[in-house]
């Protein structure tokens, strides 16, 4: 008797649309909600799931958060949900879209100290 089955992990990304400005780089950027599990499979088929945790990657710079696991199952279901800031936790900074010291968030652009607005993009520093 052959037994083809086996313990394996996954990554799921939920449907979950909400432009926000990200608290790590300062730009517009897009919430991506994923799910990592844990599952059984017996003869190729997934029979049960466990260990789910729910994380989110902005857009933006790439920052990654660990989301609420009650905030993530109401994603998986297709319930109305609200991610917050008290919701996600900071596990990994990004890398993109970052700024050196005195230059503009957005374009990259050299700043004085005295600039206001981005001479170049026009953003407000």
């Amino acid at each position: 008797m052959i037994f083809i089955g086996g313990i394996s992990s996954a990554v799921k990304q939920l449907e979950y649309l909400k432009t926000v400005i990200c608290s790590v780089c300062g730009s517009y950027g897009r919430y991506q909600v994923f799910m990592t599990y844990t599952y059984f499979s017996f003869f190729f088929i997934p029979l049960f799931k466990w260990n789910r945790k729910f994380y989110v990657k902005m857009t933006c710079c790439g920052s990654v958060y660990e989301l609420d696991r009650e905030t993530g199952m109401k994603i998986l279901r297709g319930q109305a949900a609200d991610i917050g800031e008290n919701d996600l936790s900071l596990m990994q900074r990004g890398t993109g879209n970052f700024a050196e010291e005195g230059s503009c968030p957005d374009c990259g652009c050299r700043l004085s100290e005295d600039f206001s607005y981005c001479p170049q993009c026009g953003r407000k520093l």
